[in-house]
């Protein structure tokens, strides 16, 4: 089991700047590949970023070099730094840990990106 806790959400203006953590506990946090997703409303959640317990990274096109997606395996931690943010950025983001065939969700953190 993992547990995942979301934090850095907020209001923030067209063009700025946020940083997203996921706190992850219960398990070895450095064997997951770590993923943060984003649901607006009335749309389906999709993909933002992963990135896998090797390093490696992926980002939907929407995000790509806006969006860094990091891990410290140290703190258990993992990242999402988002800049020049959008108003269609708005959306509830989520952190997820996948291994195998398990995957868990955290509570998910509100961005709002409003002038």
């Amino acid at each position: 089991q993992v547990q995942l806790v979301e934090s850095g959400g907020g209001l923030v203006q067209p063009g700025g700047s946020l940083r997203l953590s996921c706190a992850a506990s219960g398990s070895i946090f450095s064997f997951y590949t770590m993923g943060w997703y984003r649901q607006a409303p009335g749309k389906e959640r999709e993909l933002v970023a992963f990135i896998t317990s090797g390093g490696s990274t992926n980002y939907a096109d929407s995000v790509k070099g806006r969006f860094t997606i990091s891990r410290d395996n140290a703190k258990n931690t993992a990242y999402l730094q988002m800049n020049s943010l959008k108003p269609e950025d708005t959306a509830v983001y989520y952190c997820s840990a996948r291994r195998l065939g398990d995957k868990y969700w955290g509570q998910g953190t509100q961005v709002t990106v409003s002038s």
